[in-house]
């Protein structure tokens, strides 16, 4: 039965990489589903999990840059096509998962889409909440029983700091299209506040089983998610140059540092209890007042599983 104790973690910092805090762990015989593999974040945490044992499952956008990414890399991976913002590609996926006949010991929701300078639509909704939201939504309530069957499952929503960039009221259950107004920020922050929920809810829903749900904040990172940046601050962080100082004036990561949360809450022998949670800096933080509303998540819950019900079951 899973509780929401961590015990005895391991002392790690900003800067520790995600080779730093999965050393000593073994994870032989582990299946882990890794969305996004192609690039950034979800390359590194491929390569060091594979590094340690762990079978991935891979996602990728096409089959070819699902490949290219795992030939880059000595390990074993299994690739699958996944283009988040297709319902239809999102059960796909899942149903080719679960053929797979394994028990999946981690989920780590990986990939997305950052700050769409102009309104985007897909499916009738906003776009970055239909694919960073909606799409692993669907992935991980295809994939449940198969986490369940796990030993340990662990879901890893991976969230971000912009979740308090959200705009009031957390969830704007009424402009979910953005028809009354857009912006890209704070409905990128809605996005990220909509993992973070999905871990609170899906925790409650795992109580009684080994499985657990925990979200995380990777850190500022330049990696290609910054590709859809618009305006001056797009320049400013795309540009070698001066995202080198802009960068060194937010604290960003390297990929290798942005990567360590999401492998160490997926894989840290620690945290085998650990449930409902928020880590960033491979610690627990305290999200804010809508990451924290079980109401909330309740609601977002229940209004995403009638959107898309017909993917899920």
């Amino acid at each position: 039965m899973t509780t929401n104790q961590i015990t005895k973690p391991r002392e790690f910092t900003k800067t520790s990489t995600a080779t730093d805090v999965t050393e000593g762990v073994d994870l032989a015989g582990k299946n882990i589903v890794v969305t996004g593999i192609n690039s950034g974040l979800g390359l590194e945490t491929m390569r060091v999990l594979t590094s340690r044992g762990a079978h991935i499952i891979g996602t990728a956008r096409t089959k070819e840059k699902a490949a290219t990414a795992a030939a880059s890399i000595d390990g074993k991976v299994t690739t699958v096509i996944c283009e988040l913002s297709d319902f239809g590609s999102v059960r796909q996926c899942a149903d080719q998962v679960n053929a797979l006949d394994l028990p999946i010991d981690g989920l780590i929701c990986n990939a997305g889409i950052m700050a769409l300078p102009k309104l985007e639509l897909a499916n009738g909704f906003e776009q970055q909440f239909n694919t960073n939201h909606l799409g692993h939504f669907i992935l991980v309530n295809r994939l449940l029983d198969s986490i369940k069957r796990a030993d340990q499952g662990r879901i890893v929503m991976l969230s971000s700091l912009a979740h308090k960039m959200a705009p009031l009221g957390g969830i704007l259950f009424d402009n979910l299209d953005g028809s009354k107004w857009y912006k890209d920020w704070p409905f990128y922050g809605q996005s990220k506040l909509a993992n973070m929920l999905t871990a609170l809810a899906l925790s409650a829903r795992l109580e009684g089983s080994s499985a657990t749900a925990n979200a995380v904040h990777p850190g500022i990172i330049r990696t290609n998610l910054s590709r859809n940046m618009g305006g001056i601050q797009g320049v400013l962080f795309n540009n070698p140059i001066s995202g080198w100082f802009v960068g060194k004036m937010l604290g960003t990561k390297t990929i290798a540092q942005g990567a360590a949360t999401q492998c160490y809450v997926a894989t840290a022998p620690e945290l085998s209890t650990a449930n409902g949670k928020y880590f960033a800096d491979c610690s627990e933080e305290r999200p804010s007042r809508y990451g924290q509303s079980v109401d909330l998540a309740e609601q977002l819950w229940s209004f995403s599983y009638d959107a898309v019900k017909p993917y899920i079951e």
